[in-house]
This record gives structure tokens, sequence and C-alpha cells, in this order.
């Protein structure tokens, strides 16, 4: 949900032109070679996609589709993901995380989010686990809730931060739980694992990952595109069949499967871009360091909060302010573009009307929903630019009427500043 007025020096929510301007002759050859070759399905564009694409995260393979959410999907079903089981996931999330679990039978069920990352809270995972599930004769693990078995967890890495992924793998594994990384805005994130004693890269710490590759991810085609990323070989394996209508080659299908191949060209794009990704990310992370010393000491705004053990990369910079409307269509008057990512938690969403979930589950995530803005973000965005939403937005909280009522978000500050 993005909010924009076109006005003279206006300043967009993303800018989508330039990175293709810059690349125009990279990208021209891409369409020129699928041309001359005729390779538009599968082929060596895909191969080496996936190759680097798998070294970039440093995981051992990573399987081309056609989306993010057919990533996702598929790396359930191929985990071993069951119809009738659930998956456990956040509110706090864009649908298509719970739509893949849906689309693989499954049922997703919440846990709300921590109030100053907006990932999945390790506090309420555990409580979820200890207090609302049990085990069965056969020790397996029983959701109270619906009565199923539960067996996968699905952490999202928001933003472009990632999870605390330590305590969640360790629950897992206490569980015997399946972790798929939802990892469609994390793309080159890292998290310091103290149990590996190692920075390790979004994508490959569970036993598998989605990635998205819509064209507003700091990895974007042009395009629909995605990839799942795994170590193990048999789990790449079975994502590759399910991606291709069950085949194991041509014409020999092992299992019934779906139409979820990434073509060669979106593939050769995603490869040219993917060289310039380490700078992008670097980029993106010196925007927020900007905007973090620019927003500072400024009572009325919550920043985003990144621990010592996370390295971030920006998809997003969310913010949080009581009268988000006000500031939005402050900022919309100036002429700067801003979203708001996410409004409505999945729990309170029509199309789960039948979870039979309420207002008030969830507070974090349904608290964040309605007064978080993500502002202007992008590797090109100017330092001119950043000060000028910076002005706009001291401007506008400096109004008497929006006077921030003293100590509102003195917690989540002190918080992130310890963090």
């Amino acid at each position: 949900m993005h909010n924009f007025k076109v006005v003279p020096n206006s300043i967009p929510f993303l800018d989508l032109v330039t990175p293709h301007v810059e690349l125009e002759q990279e990208l021209t050859n891409v369409f020129r070679r699928a041309l001359t070759t005729a390779g538009f399905i599968g082929g060596p564009m895909v191969e080496d996609f996936e190759r680097d694409f798998a070294a970039f995260c440093d995981t051992r393979h990573a399987i081309a589709v056609s989306s993010g959410t057919d990533a996702l999907r598929f790396a359930l079903m191929a985990c071993g993901v069951q119809p009738g089981e659930v998956v456990v996931t956040v509110p706090h999330t864009f649908i298509a995380t719970t739509e893949a679990i849906s689309q693989t039978g499954a049922v997703p069920e919440f846990v709300d989010i921590d109030e100053l990352t907006y990932n999945m809270s390790v506090v309420r995972l555990q409580h979820y686990l200890e207090q609302q599930c049990t085990l069965d004769k056969e020790g397996k693990l029983i959701s109270q809730r619906s009565g199923r078995r539960v067996t996968a967890i699905v952490p999202v890495h928001i933003y472009g931060q990632m999870a605390d992924m330590d305590p969640i793998l360790l629950l897992a594994e206490k569980y015997g739980l399946v972790v798929v990384e939802d990892a469609c805005q994390a793309h080159g994130a890292e998290y310091f694992s103290k149990r590996q004693n190692r920075w390790m890269k979004a994508g490959s710490m569970g036993q598998a990952a989605a990635f998205s590759f819509y064209p507003g991810k700091n990895l974007g085609a042009c395009g629909e595109a995605g990839a799942a990323n795994t170590n193990d070989a048999s789990i790449a394996d079975k994502m590759k069949m399910l991606r291709d209508h069950g085949q194991v080659k041509k014409y020999y299908h092992d299992i019934e499967g779906y139409n979820g191949r990434l073509d060669a060209i979106q593939a050769g794009i995603l490869h040219a871009k993917l060289a310039y990704l380490e700078k992008w990310n670097a980029l993106r992370r010196d925007r927020a360091a900007e905007y973090n010393q620019l927003l500072a000491e400024n009572d009325a705004i919550s920043l985003p909060c990144e621990h010592a053990w996370s390295n971030a990369v920006y998809h997003l910079y969310v913010i949080r302010t009581r009268d988000r409307e006000g500031l939005m269509s402050h900022l919309k008057e100036a002429g700067i573009g801003t979203g708001i990512h996410y409004p409505i938690p999945l729990h309170l969403q029509n199309a789960y009307a039948s979870l039979n979930y309420h207002a008030g589950d969830f507070p974090a995530a349904e608290s964040a929903s309605a007064e978080i803005v993500s502002l202007p973000m992008f590797p090109q965005l100017t330092s001119e630019q950043q000060a000028t939403v910076a002005n706009e937005i001291r401007a506008f909280v400096s109004q008497p009427s929006n006077k921030t009522p003293e100590g509102e978000y003195d917690s989540l500050t002190t918080a992130r500043l310890s963090a």
C-alpha cells in the first residue's frame, strides 16, 4: 500500500527506473541472447543464475521458480508438510506467506511478533509450543486450537532483517518441526549464530527457504520470479520436480507437479543484477543509518531496531507514529511517497475468517499495523532527499496537535538503543 503524489522535486517511495536505465545494455543483451538461442525455458541462463544465487546465499542449491509464493509452497511440500497439518507463522506479513501454507493443504496458525523487530517473537513461539500444544501417544505435537498435528515453522524475515533464528531452530529441534524461512524480503541479510559462531545468510539456516524477486525487491526481476534454496539434495530434487509437472526427465512423471518454472529471460536479468546486489544492499544500509541520525531524539516516532546479531538489508525502512494517516497525508502534500506494510494483520483479514481469530489475539501485530509507515528506501536515494523527508517529518510532529504524549515510545526507544 503506497501513498504518493507527483509534485516538482518529488521523492518517490521506490525508484525502479534508475537502476534499469543504468543497466540497460546488460539487460538488453539478456533479451538478445534469448532471441538468438531460442532459450526461453530452462537452459544455461537459468542454471547460471541458480548456481550463483545459491553461492550468494551460502546454500548448496537454489531452485528458480515462477514466484516467491511458489517458492514457499514448493519448499513446504518438499520438506514433507502434508495436507491437514499445522504450519506456525506470524500474522504480520504479506498474505503470500499463508497462501503458500494453505495451498499445500496445511493450515496456518499464528504467534505474535516481537514489537521491536516485527519478526516472530521467540517468547510467543515458545508459549505456543509449550502451552497451546500437547504431545499425542506417538510423541507428535498437536495444536489444542485445531486438534491438528503441528509440523513446521515459517519465520518471516520481514523488512530485510532476519528473525532470531538460533532459539527458533532450538525449539524446532526440541519438538521435531521443520523450519522453512520466508526470506522474500531478505536477500543478503545476515544473522550471527552463536551456535555456529559465525555470520549466516538468510535462506541458509532452515531446511529450506523462499525468496521473491518481485520487481520492487532488493533483487528484483522485470516481472514475477522466485527461488527456493536448500542445503539438502533430496529436498532440491523434489522442488525441481514440483516446479516442472513432476518430471524427472521429459515426459516421465514421478509425481503430479505444477507449472512453476522461471523463464530464461527473467533468470538472465536476475543474474545480471546479482552482481550489483552487495553494493545495493550496502547503500540501503547507509541510507538506513542516515535516517537513524536524521530522525534521532524524536519522541513522536519510533525507529527500526537492529540487534547486534543482525546485519539487515533494509528492503523497507519502517517507523512508527501515533498519527500515521496525518503524517502520510503531510508527506504526500510535500511530494514524498510512503507505504504501509501491512495495514491489517492476516488473522483479521476476511480471507481467514474461518480460522476464528479475533481482535486482541495478537496485540503486538495489531498495534504495529495501526502505526507503521514505510519511508522512501532504495539504493539511489540521496542524502538531500533524505534530509527533505526528515525535515517534513519534523515539521509535522512539531505541530502542537501532533505532540506525542510524554513517554509513549520511551520503552521502544530505550530497547532499540540497547539492542
